[in-house]
């Protein structure tokens, strides 16, 4: 009997060796398959330990215990929740106080008055100074007779009036004085060259256009005449000596002389 007692208890020894060796098994396979998370677990339950009152509560939810529940692509993670203590719904947060401002009234400057615009002038152009002069054109009558018509001109002054006379002489009558018949017969492209005074005969030199007119012996005594008359206008020339290109010609056309100084009076 003494020996089967020995051999249960030496039996049940055996099976209680196997069973803490399988216990042991077990937890060391759980904590090898789940050492992470132990870890985990063990961390945060240090931290909720030593954490303050009143600091935030933090919940582990297992995957694993209720995988409807979450939509963790890995099974293995855990979740954490983190749960924020509730205000007092008593307590009203204070308004946030802002700073005075203070208005500072903008101060616009003295509008200044708008002088009044002048209107802007143009400056006066120096006026020229002019005379009134007598310059002679031809005029034939009904009869047929040629006469001397005498016109004005306003002729700015100048240093050499004379030839300023005669420049307008040659320019020819205007229109008005055209329709009343007026003509000039000195030949066109006729240009002064000189004029000279000494003592009373002024010395005047044409261009050799002067030498040409169509109208015959009346039409130079004519242009000679148109030509004495203007320059013997002149308070100081008596007569006047005819020149061409600065030649004294003993006559101009057929038989007209001109080789000494010509007066109103050799008409």
């Amino acid at each position: 009997m003494a020996t089967k007692k020995n051999k249960n208890n030496f039996r049940g020894a055996q099976i209680l060796v196997v069973f803490w060796i399988i216990f042991i098994i077990v937890i060391i396979s759980v904590y090898i398959i789940n050492k992470e998370k132990i870890k985990n677990n063990f961390n945060i339950f240090l931290t909720s330990v030593t954490a303050p009152a009143g600091a935030e509560k933090i919940v582990l939810v297992d995957n694993l215990s209720n995988p409807a529940e979450t939509e963790s692509s890995n099974p293995a993670e855990t979740t954490t929740v983190v749960i924020r203590p509730a205000e007092p719904s008593n307590t009203e947060r204070p308004a946030a106080v802002q700073p005075a401002v203070t208005a500072t009234p903008t101060t616009q400057p003295a509008s200044q008055p708008t002088p009044a615009t002048q209107p802007q002038t143009q400056p006066a152009a120096p006026s020229v100074q002019t005379r009134d002069r007598n310059i002679y054109f031809t005029q034939v009558n009904n009869d047929g007779q040629i006469l001397q018509s005498r016109v004005t001109r306003r002729i700015p002054l100048s240093d050499t009036p004379m030839q300023d006379v005669l420049n307008s002489l040659l320019r020819g009558p205007s229109a008005d004085e055209i329709n009343r018949g007026i003509i000039n017969i000195i030949p066109q492209n006729t240009r002064v060259l000189s004029t000279t005074v000494r003592g009373t005969t002024a010395y005047i030199s044409f261009s050799e256009d002067f030498l040409f007119n169509t109208f015959g012996v009346e039409g130079y005594i004519a242009q000679l005449r148109q030509i004495v008359w203007t320059v013997t206008e002149f308070s100081n020339v008596r007569d006047v000596q005819v020149l061409v290109d600065g030649n004294r010609l003993d006559y101009l056309g057929d038989g007209v002389w001109i080789g000494s100084p010509i007066s109103r009076q050799s008409f």
